[in-house]
């Protein structure tokens, strides 16, 4: 049995666009452990391609090139009945509680249609106990939302019921896609509480999508900061948060507002041009057309990883290649 839970490898999509190909994500690679469980985030701006990661996982769209394997079985090799214990075993929470509902039916229903799907009680009372844990596990009880609409209940509500969804069928993986983007800053806290009792107590891994850079300090184990489609950081999220070391993050992270009312925030967010970098496989440094301290190499030449730092931390830039440098 293998030791990882899923493995990316050398993951490319590549989308077509008239006459250009448009490489949403290019040679990706990824490895989340069977245990410990962890929250690895994928972070990046808008376009950066971290909801293709989530809909590749996910089965939603195919690979242009790569593979990926969960458990060291390549998903798009599986069988029928494989491929249905993978999508039990790989659940989804998705960034909008508002479209993921059917309006015209009960709450009751969401729970109803896993529990018919995946066989998974003889009878409706086993049912409802499964249904009521899973609601107990996010903060709800049966009685006060099951019989309820969708649109009776708040954002809160409805994002927590979706991870009440995904965990009744006890998943080894969850990918949350900007799970609390689109609810009130007093829900995020409760929602990212569960991320974390559930990764502790029930041993469930997550890939959190998202471009909130302190959600991911507070509950990411390991952080993949993405620069339209590659990957410009990586490491432990504290390490790459507190000391980046790629001009892209280093802005990034800059640009986020001290929290002291007593330091004046006089930064701009400045929108990436055109992404004319991004036509073809074989181009430079993504970042090249906005680095400070781009250079000649950087335009024609993708850089690899490089270690920068203890505990696995690593960044794609040619300012820690030696001979570069050298002859800079």
């Amino acid at each position: 049995m293998s030791e990882t839970l899923l493995q990316i490898r050398n993951a490319t999509k590549v989308y077509k666009q008239g006459k250009n190909d448009v490489v949403a994500l290019q040679d990706f690679n990824l490895t989340i452990a069977k245990e410990p469980a962890s929250i690895v985030t994928i972070a990046g701006e808008s376009g950066s391609g971290k909801s293709t990661i989530a809909n590749l996982v996910l089965g939603f769209i195919e690979l242009t090139s790569g593979e990926i394997l969960f458990e060291g079985r390549d998903v798009s090799q599986g069988t029928a009945n494989e491929m249905r214990e993978y999508r039990r075993n790989v659940q989804a929470v998705f960034q909008d509680p508002f479209g993921v509902y059917n309006p015209y039916y009960r709450v009751q229903h969401v729970f109803d249609l896993v529990v018919k799907n995946f066989k998974m009680a003889n009878n409706k009372n086993q049912s409802r106990e499964m249904i009521e844990e899973a609601l107990n596990v996010v903060g709800l009880y049966g009685e006060d939302v099951l019989r309820k609409y969708p649109h009776q209940l708040s954002g809160g509500q409805r994002q927590r019921i979706m991870m009440a969804r995904a965990y009744m069928v006890k998943p080894k993986l969850i990918v949350a896609d900007e799970p609390v983007s689109m609810v009130d800053a007093s829900l995020r806290a409760s929602i990212l509480d569960v991320m974390m009792r559930l990764k502790e107590e029930s041993n469930i891994s997550f890939l959190y999508i998202t471009h909130d850079l302190s959600t991911a300090y507070q509950i990411g184990d390991k952080i993949m900061l993405l620069y339209q489609g590659t990957v410009s950081e990586t490491g432990v999220a504290t390490d790459v948060i507190d000391t980046p070391k790629h001009p892209y993050v280093q802005l990034l992270v800059d640009s986020v507002p001290k929290p002291d009312p007593n330091i004046r925030w006089e930064g701009e967010i400045i929108l990436p041009p055109e992404e004319e970098m991004r036509t073809t496989a074989k181009a430079g440094c993504r970042f090249y057309p906005r680095c400070p301290q781009r250079m000649d190499h950087c335009k024609n030449n993708l850089p690899p990883l490089y270690t920068v730092g203890d505990r696995g931390h690593e960044a794609s830039c040619y300012l820690y290649d030696e001979e570069v440098m050298a002859k800079a």
